[in-house]
């Protein structure tokens, strides 16, 4: 499948790119993440601490073990904080 993959904050810093578009086998978030650290170790050094990472599927908030099945869209992004 393809997906959009949007990276925000440090995460895009690490990584390089504030978005790309990938081809994926990923059934879930959590292997979609481990195939991303296999790419380069820019990956690697930004998932290397996912509970500092949350994730959004079509921009609805989501956990590592959602499904990817149907989704077009996937953001990482350092968790909010505010008010």
């Amino acid at each position: 499948m393809t997906l959009q993959v949007l990276y925000f904050a440090w995460l895009r810093e690490r990584i390089g790119l504030p978005r790309e578009e990938i081809e994926t086998r990923a059934q879930t978030v959590a292997e979609l993440v481990a195939e991303l650290r296999t790419r380069e170790p820019r990956y690697d050094a930004a998932f290397a601490d996912m509970a500092a990472v949350r994730v959004a599927l079509d921009q609805e908030l989501a956990g590592m073990d959602a499904p990817l099945a149907g989704v077009r869209e996937v953001a990482f992004f350092p968790p909010m904080t505010g008010g």
